[in-house]
């Protein structure tokens, strides 16, 4: 396994990266558009990515950021081994835990069931070539103080 210094991109996170710096780029011209222009743009984005879009509550911007990703996942991989798809929903986790905060989670897989629960405006479920994608969000919320449950199993105990 090769080591990564902190700060430095593997080969995989390199194309993930450039394409990256292209959408925020374009990202200014996008500010002004209508939603219905924001939605032809993520079609695009899903037609030149091969992506089939199942169900999402969330906003285009980070459906886009999510499909480029995993495309450039997957364009990266050696073309004779199949892409491990934990890796692939290890990487879109850890891109958008740094981009878009914590609690971010993600399978992938060619067959699945799920039951989750999300947070507003964090939930995609998409497929691409063989693989389907789930990426949601949970609310973390801190506990500062025990419950009084808790507190009262300790009493009896």
């Amino acid at each position: 396994m090769e080591k990564k210094k902190k700060g430095h991109l593997s080969e995989k996170e390199k194309p993930v990266m450039q394409d990256d710096r292209i959408h925020q780029r374009s990202k200014g011209r996008t500010q002004d558009q209508s939603p219905k222009e924001e939605l032809l743009r993520l079609a695009a984005t899903a037609v030149s990515c091969n992506v089939r879009l199942r169900s999402s509550d969330m906003p285009v911007h980070m459906q886009e950021r999510a499909l480029r990703c995993t495309r450039s996942f997957l364009d990266s991989s050696s073309p004779n081994l199949r892409p491990n798809n934990t890796h692939l929903a290890r990487a879109l986790k850890k891109e958008f835990d740094s981009v878009y905060g914590p609690a971010w989670h993600c399978v992938v897989g060619k067959s699945f069931g799920s039951f989750v629960t999300h947070s507003p405006g964090g939930f995609l479920y998409f497929s691409l070539d063989s693989l389907s994608v789930l990426l949601f969000q949970t609310v973390v919320q801190l506990v500062t103080e025990p419950t009084r449950r808790i507190l009262r199993k300790k009493k009896n105990a």
